[in-house]
């Protein structure tokens, strides 16, 4: 099936599967792309040492308080938009993308200024060393300053994904990625006198410039039409109301995902106690990890997009089927990968590092938390489609129980308490997976996520 006809399909008729499979594989593939960007980054900063590699750690784990501002906005802009489109509302459609784009503007402005300011306090908060400091302050000032360029990308993408055009948002990734791999090495390693070597200041500058591309690319693609979300000059005004009911999903969604993610700096800091390589180690575990979990991802994209049309066509049945089917597909690819990174861990890590102090510490990252895939494949795809349906508050509580009053205490017990080390850590992400699964899959049973208004 061409792309053209992918992009007009009707996710509310038709075989579940097949429309299941079709939102999933632009989804899947775009968060694909999304997941490279840290994989190439610590690919050639891997090259210039542990401090360099814990600098990008570090500044990762600031960028997430920017990832959980993008993504929770996004939630509530996916919302939004798959229900008008399922009600056959797009113009609808087109002024609810609209003042999600103009929050995300304003509040992208707010973090790059503070982030620029306080870069190197920030880092040292974090537990940083001296020399990672030294290495990483304008690295992180670049990264938080440039946080407008993933507020934008997030949001259009969110929009796009919405109203079932999967493949522009995919598009975008592509290009972004490949301006990255370009711009990447070249300015980390430089080039024949040409270009000078700016180490892992020059990964923040390509990785920042790529994503800026990526993000005109989307919204260029919104003005000009082709798909079901097509902007015009009409819906470039400020709809109070309209802008207050994302606000209210988003805030719930912001707060959820600063939750879930945010419990990845508790860990962070649980980590930097034992130093460096440690900390190397980790974020060379983590960030395969997630290069991993964001496919997967994906697919949970591409339930909250059905559960989102589909009540918009008054179906909560097939809402219901789609997130079945697409958390037993979840869990078969999630499994699969779990294996490879349980089996082949040693090879994989070795792509990154030589250091064997950097991997005794990522090896068995990868092995432990790897178990708990198939598990985290069925929490991520419930909660992602209880945000489609509107209902982002139960998700909200869900990450604060299991990450926050569960995973983080549960880490610094193993860890640290019991003298498990680095190891604790792991453990206790991979119990956390389970358990989210459990109670996420409860909850979802008994189907009050059906009555939402959005």
């Amino acid at each position: 099936m061409s792309h053209q006809a992918t992009e007009h399909r009707d996710y509310t008729q038709g075989p579940l599967n097949k429309a299941i499979i079709a939102l999933a594989i632009p989804m899947i593939l775009e968060m694909s792309m999304e997941s490279i960007f840290a994989v190439v980054d610590v690919f050639f900063v891997g090259k210039l040492g542990a401090e360099a590699v814990a600098t990008v750690g570090l500044t990762e784990s600031l960028l997430i308080l920017v990832y959980t501002v993008a993504m929770g906005l996004s939630i509530g802009a996916a919302a939004v938009t798959s229900r008008r489109i399922g009600e056959g509302d797009a113009d609808g459609a087109a002024v609810s993308t609209v003042q999600s784009l103009m929050l995300g503007a304003g509040l992208a402005v707010l973090i790059g200024v503070f982030g620029v300011i306080f870069a190197a306090d920030l880092l040292k908060l974090m537990g940083a060393t001296a020399a990672v400091i030294d290495h990483g302050t304008l690295y992180c000032k670049i990264m938080l300053g440039s946080n407008i360029a993933v507020l934008l990308l997030f949001l259009a993408n969110a929009a796009f994904r919405g109203a079932g055009d999967a493949w522009i948002a995919m598009r975008s990734l592509w290009i972004a990625n490949a301006i990255n791999l370009i711009l990447c090495p070249l300015l980390v390693n430089g080039w024949e006198g040409w270009v000078p070597s700016l180490g892992v200041t020059g990964a923040a500058i390509a990785t920042s410039s790529a994503r800026a591309a990526g993000a005109l690319y989307v919204l260029l693609k919104m003005v000009r039409g082709g798909g079901r979300l097509h902007v015009k000059a009409r819906h470039f005004h400020p709809a109070p109301a309209i802008m207050l009911a994302i606000a209210r999903l988003s805030a719930a969604g912001t707060f959820q995902m600063f939750i879930g993610m945010a419990s990845w700096i508790g860990l962070v800091r649980v980590m930097s106690s034992f130093g460096s390589n440690a900390l190397a180690g980790y974020t060379i575990g983590i960030r395969l990890l997630v290069f991993a979990l964001l496919p997967a991802y994906g697919l949970g994209n591409a339930a909250a997009t059905m559960v989102g049309q589909s009540l918009g066509a008054k179906d909560p049945e097939r809402a219901e089927r789609a997130v079945w089917m697409s958390g037993y597909y979840g869990a078969i690819f999630l499994g699969v990968i779990g294996l490879i990174f349980f089996f082949w861990a040693e090879n994989l890590a070795g792509f990154f590092s030589k250091d064997p102090e950097v991997l005794s510490f990522a090896v068995p990252c990868l092995r432990v938390i790897a178990c708990g895939y198939p598990f985290y494949a069925y929490g991520m795809i419930v909660t992602q489609a209880l945000n489609g349906a509107g209902d982002t508050w139960t998700p909200t509580w869900l990450n604060l129980g299991v990450f926050w009053a569960f995973e983080i205490p549960l880490a610094y017990i193993l860890a640290v308490t019991c003298g498990a080390g680095p190891r604790g850590v792991f453990y206790a992400v991979a119990t956390s997976f389970t358990l989210m699964a459990l109670v996420s899959i409860a909850i979802f049973r008994r189907g009050t996520w059906k009555l939402q208004v959005v």
